[in-house]
């Protein structure tokens, strides 16, 4: 045996975290670059947390259904009912700002309770399934309250304005005023769900085996793995997760709207494959989905900044999603090509040993 110890290989899901980390960080460095009175101030990196918590939530909840093999297109609708039921409740007269969090964690688990409960036991296809979902979500949502409605119920308002003060972080404007940091309890609730959940998929039993499902069903199955059970928690971790989004959106913006959230699944999938979660599945970092998040949303502020048409935007996500899907297949590909394993170090190969 040799003295020297072979460096443990790096997993696929590590190493795509470690790919969009870095493009996370110099897309981040140009901005800075370009307009440093804008992205070196700190209130500007944590705005877009701030403003963006209900979407980073999101992509978590989406991350882990990819993992296991699955999709879920009905999170972003979801998450729109839950903003507009929270509003009429709080408007009801009789609403509450805990009866509320239990209402959007109710619908949500409804949710993710009846779609996981079909796709996992029933064997019916996810796409079809969630797309079912996402138009039940949107009918809902346009019964319930057509019109644009603002929350005033004095203790939600409370909330809604409530801001954590970093004292000493912060910029000091033109008029030479020091304005100290501010984050939203929204940003909190994101970063304690990544921590969380990020764990929970490292360490414990469900997220092992969610790994393994969406790896090879078939094998962890012959590893005794309950396979149903494991797609079935993805799907209600998914819709519980809709729900904490929803209510977060509404304590952001203080009002329910139609228009809420739209969008949001497509940007939430964009987000997970950008931060190294691969559709087909077994491969995903949850600390990873968020970067990617958060990738496309210091894109979007740079053409903001720029002053480019708000167009242009969809573009350039659409460009660099189909990047990053062809950097996964080709980054995977050439770590499993035997030539190349030659020429690369032990600890950048698949099973950390050269071909």
């Amino acid at each position: 045996m040799n003295t020297t110890q072979r460096k443990e290989a790096i997993s696929n899901s590590n190493l795509l975290f470690a790919i969009a980390a870095t493009i996370f960080v110099l897309m981040y460095g140009f901005a800075v670059i370009c307009y440093p009175s804008s992205f070196l101030q700190y209130q500007t990196f944590f705005d877009l947390f701030n403003l963006n918590a209900p979407l980073i939530i999101l992509t978590l909840g989406l991350s882990i259904v990819m993992i296991g093999g699955g999709i879920d297109i009905s999170v972003g609708a979801v998450t729109g009912l839950v903003t507009m039921c929270c509003a009429v409740f709080l408007e009801s007269g009789t609403g509450s700002v805990g009866g509320s969090m239990l209402l959007a964690l109710g619908i949500g688990l409804a949710f993710g309770l009846l779609q996981g409960f079909l796709v996992a036991y029933l064997e019916i296809q996810p796409f079809i399934i969630t797309l079912s979902g996402m138009f039940l979500a949107n009918g809902l949502l346009t019964t319930i309250h057509k019109d644009p409605l603002n929350v005033t119920l004095p203790e939600f308002v409370l909330l809604r304005d409530f801001e954590l003060v970093v004292p000493w972080l912060g910029t000091t404007n033109r008029l030479g005023n020091f304005i100290p940091l501010a984050i939203k309890p929204g940003t909190v609730v994101a970063v304690a769900l990544i921590a969380l959940l990020a764990v929970l998929m490292r360490w414990s039993r469900f997220g092992r085996n969610l790994y393994a499902v969406g790896g090879n069903s078939q094998s962890a199955l012959m590893l005794g793995i309950n396979v149903k059970r494991a797609k079935f928690g993805s799907y209600v971790l998914s819709g519980l997760l809709s729900g904490v989004a929803g209510f977060v959106f509404i304590m952001t913006t203080g009002a329910g709207n139609i228009g809420n959230a739209a969008g949001f699944e497509m940007k939430a999938i964009a987000g997970s494959i950008i931060g190294g979660t691969m559709l087909s599945g077994g491969v995903g970092n949850l600390i990873g989905s968020p970067i990617g998040a958060l990738t496309l949303l210091t894109i979007n502020e740079l053409i903001r900044a720029a002053g480019v048409n708000s167009n242009f935007q969809s573009i350039v996500s659409g460009l660099l999603l189909c990047i990053f899907i062809v950097l996964q297949s080709v980054v995977l590909w050439l770590r499993g090509a035997r030539g190349l394993r030659r020429a690369l170090p032990a600890w950048l190969t698949p099973s950390g040993k050269r071909g």
